[in-house]
């Protein structure tokens, strides 16, 4: 989940500015950071952008509502580990309350982002804390009894009471974690789609959401280890056998070409003349780039060989 939430906007001239932030750290982006994301959303228009550094990722959206200027972007600042198309779903109703409850004035807007990152920092402790997920339910069965919908009430106090869902789900998610750690993807993906199915029961959408996205990603990850294997052998491959040229060769043939030249010259064959003339030159220019390609060809050695 987000350590830290940014607003900024980019001005054509003078850059990114920041119009108001929160974080549960001490860390926060840095200018260069906040540059790089300038550089993808204005010069390369991009609308979503990401960064990593040593000890945590970014992401930025351009953010557009009433009120917002043209070129104001919201970002969040997040752990190395978390997975940020898991967390898409969150990002996106994080901005619509930021639009919703934008202001001109810093301070209300350093509020907003303070309730927004702590409600939901507060969300995710629900998939682990029992107590916190029961507190959630109990207070939707209030307002659902003072609504006056007996039935639905009736129906979460049995969740909680009968079916202890909230402990149900808090295990789901201890196990999935567990055995993700284990690399039994398939198991751990099972696990994170019965703790969706538990918070769905509970009417937790955004957590059923995530959980969900969580799920499906865990259960790709042994497709994607396969194919990334795959290509990494493709390329060594493909690189092996470029380091059993020898670039020098083209040096080499320079003399038998001229020869050639010069007995094509003798036998009066224009034909053959024109070829090897067109070889002798195209020969000639590789061999003058063959130790840029020599000492290429060895670094390329030294990287292949800690792959």
């Amino acid at each position: 989940m987000p350590i830290g939430i940014f607003l900024y906007e980019i001005d054509q001239s003078f850059g990114p500015n920041v119009l108001a932030d929160y974080y549960i750290t001490n860390d926060k982006p840095t200018t260069e950071i906040l540059k790089d994301f300038s550089e993808k959303h204005v010069k390369k228009d991009l609308a979503d952008a990401s960064f990593r550094d040593e000890k945590f990722r970014y992401y930025s959206s351009i953010i557009e509502g009433k009120g917002i200027k043209k070129n104001t972007f919201l970002g969040f600042m997040l752990r190395l580990e978390e997975d940020i198309v898991s967390l898409k779903s969150i990002f996106e109703k994080i901005e619509e309350r930021v639009i919703t409850n934008f202001s001109q004035d810093k301070k209300k807007l350093q509020s907003t982002l303070k309730d927004i990152l702590t409600s939901i920092l507060s969300l995710m402790e629900k998939l682990k804390e029992p107590k916190i997920i029961k507190e959630t339910i109990n207070e939707k069965t209030k307002k659902l009894l003072d609504e006056g919908k007996l039935q639905e009430a009736r129906e979460l106090i049995e969740l909680i009471d009968k079916k202890k869902i909230p402990e149900k789900l808090s295990q789901e998610v201890k196990l999935a974690e567990d055995a993700l750690k284990e690399s039994l993807y398939k198991k751990s993906s099972k696990s994170y789609l019965k703790a969706a199915s538990l918070a769905d029961q509970v009417r937790e959408t955004e957590m059923a959401l995530f959980l969900r996205k969580k799920g499906d990603r865990v259960s790709a990850i042994p497709d994607i280890i396969k194919t990334r294997e795959a290509l990494s052998k493709a390329i060594l491959k493909a690189l092996e056998e470029l380091q059993d040229l020898e670039f020098k060769a083209y040096e080499d043939t320079l003399p038998l070409i001229d020869k050639n030249i010069k007995l094509s010259n003798s036998l009066e064959d224009n034909e053959s003349i024109d070829l090897f003339e067109k070889l002798y030159k195209s020969c000639y220019n590789a061999s003058r780039r063959s130790i840029d390609l020599n000492k290429l060809n060895k670094e390329i050695k030294d990287i292949t060989k800690k792959l």
